[in-house]
């Protein structure tokens, strides 16, 4: 779930989507102009295979960055923390 594994695709980890978010923010974002800018990006990539994760899965990924100690929330925005 956290990290691929034989029955986990790696894109589908919470570990890369993850990334990706940390990836969007490089300024403070809303939750859901994370979600939308992560859900266009793949629509836009024609190279990999569609991602099929969903709204629920994006949020554990959240969870899991909060976790971690890699994002901040403030005022209603994510913030990525400097580490």
């Amino acid at each position: 779930m956290i990290l691929p594994s034989k029955k986990l695709r790696p894109e589908n980890s919470l570990i890369y989507i993850g990334g990706k978010v940390l990836k969007i923010l490089d300024e403070p974002r809303t939750v859901s102009s994370v979600w939308q800018e992560l859900k266009q990006q793949q629509s836009h990539n024609h190279n990999t295979k569609p991602l099929k994760f969903t709204y629920d899965w994006f949020v554990l990924s959240l969870d899991l960055l909060f976790t971690m100690g890699a994002l901040e929330l403030y005022e209603g925005r994510l913030y990525k923390r400097s580490m």
